[in-house]
């Protein structure tokens, strides 16, 4: 994926941190260790402090939340929409919209569940004009068929050339399983099933009760299991 078009080119130049343990420059005395560069410690903080980093006017921590979330994202918009340059096009419309309102995000939320419910918003309406649009939607089928650039996050280099090949033709069953499920369906199956997240926070990211939630996903489970049974016997 190319990198995503902000307003603002992200620094690249090193920071110096103090390292742990090191007492406070204030004090006078000498830190203990060497520092640590900005770029060394945002991989090990968690969202809410990359966050406030960000916030604070340390562009470096947007980028560490787009590297953090890119992939991530990518996959699930195009499970929902089965169109991978779109996918791409809607993911960095999700970061320039972070970017733009970051400022009004609740800190009291996650921040994954934030980013999550964007991304599921833009998805529903693309599958939205798509819909009223049977020509795109056609040229988004047909495009499909010749599609060879797909994502195969099962595969293991190290692993024998039979099992690549069944890991793809598992992953193409998925998706193709996964795509025929109707659309309130399939995004809260993809919310659970292939991207791991809870009940609540599927709940917060299509805006359903946790009720509506479990039901569409007892259906979507079911309906998935029809529709895959028979290509693996």
């Amino acid at each position: 994926m190319a990198d995503v078009a902000l307003k603002r080119v992200v620094s690249q130049t090193p920071v110096d941190l103090p390292a742990r343990g090191s007492r406070s420059a204030r004090s006078g005395t000498a830190t203990a260790g060497a520092p640590r560069r900005l770029s060394d410690v945002l991989p090990t903080l968690d969202d809410s402090a990359v966050v406030e980093l960000f916030l604070g006017g340390e562009e470096r921590a947007f980028q560490a939340l787009v590297e953090r979330y890119q992939v991530r994202l990518l996959n699930f918009v195009y499970r929902t929409i089965g169109d991978r340059e779109r996918a791409e096009d809607l993911v960095q419309e999700v970061f320039i919209r972070v970017y733009r309102h970051l400022h009004r995000f609740d800190r009291a939320k996650k921040f994954s569940t934030w980013v999550y419910t964007i991304a599921s918003n833009l998805a529903k309406n693309e599958l939205r004009n798509r819909s009223r649009n049977p020509l795109v939607l056609f040229q988004t089928i047909k495009k499909s068929w010749d599609d060879e650039d797909r994502p195969l996050q099962f595969e293991d280099t190290a692993s024998r050339p039979d099992d690549l090949y069944r890991k793809r033709h598992l992953r193409e069953l998925v998706e193709a399983s996964v795509a025929r499920l109707p659309e309130h369906h399939r995004q809260v199956f993809v919310l659970r099933e292939l991207e791991g997240k809870s009940y609540e926070e599927i709940a917060e990211i299509t805006a359903c009760n946790l009720g509506t939630v479990k039901s569409r996903l007892n259906r979507a489970r079911n309906s998935f299991a029809e529709i895959i049974a028979p290509a693996l016997k």
